[in-house]
């Protein structure tokens, strides 16, 4: 195949780059920051895709958060290549904090509130829900009985406070994206104009000089 890779990077080392990026998430985010300031779009058209990429990884619905990006992007005519960037905003040094802003917001807004250890909890109890989804999935083929005491305890305690906190938190730090991507674009944008037609004016001084070292060489003849 043509794209495919001459030395296949082994399943480990894939595993541990997506967690580690190679050279650090800081290098990683700034080749995302700037690969989004040279999208050919408006600035308030990338900033709705940025808004919709930063709201969407305070949702529980991961696997989905591409998915999820682009439809939001698309509803509120925002670049949606820019909504796909800006997911990664959500990564393993930011989740801690998002999951805890979203979950104690969702307790907050229910009435209830989150018990001590329950984000140490979390992978458990994604686990029990997984292996619920699987089992069931398979007692459909088989003499299996379902069982759906893991799911519905990880919809209680986590997906639908998780999802109903992260509302509040993602529409603030995504309008906070927002507002911070318009200028920045902006001004991006109208520099990358100023140096166009700062090399185009250069060239076009440059082919002018040719041209009239051309016309006195034809004249001397």
């Amino acid at each position: 195949m043509i794209f495919k890779r001459r030395d296949p990077k082994p399943t480990l080392r894939a595993m541990a780059e997506f967690l580690w990026p190679r050279g650090g998430w800081a290098r990683a985010f700034h080749y995302v920051r700037h690969r989004m300031k040279r999208l050919p779009d408006s600035p308030e058209r990338i900033a709705r895709g940025v808004w919709a990429g930063v709201f969407v990884t305070f949702t529980p619905l991961f696997g989905f958060h591409f998915v999820v990006a682009v439809l939001l992007a698309r509803l509120m005519k925002g670049n949606m290549v820019a909504s796909l960037m800006a997911t990664f905003v959500g990564n393993p040094l930011t989740f801690v904090f998002i999951a805890l802003a979203s979950l104690k917001t969702g307790h907050w807004i229910l009435g209830t509130e989150l018990q001590e250890g329950e984000l140490r909890a979390l992978s458990r109890k994604f686990g029990d829900a997984g292996s619920d989804l699987w089992h069931n999935f398979v007692a459909i083929f088989t003499d299996a009985q379902m069982d759906w005491s893991g799911l519905a305890i990880f919809s209680r305690d986590v997906f639908y406070p998780y999802l109903i906190g992260g509302i509040i938190p993602g529409v603030i730090f995504a309008t906070i994206a927002y507002y911070l991507a318009v200028p920045i674009l902006v001004a991006y944008q109208k520099r990358r104009r100023g140096l166009i037609k700062a090399k185009f004016e250069a060239l076009k001084a440059k082919t002018a000089a040719k041209a009239e070292a051309k016309r006195r060489a034809d004249e001397v003849k």
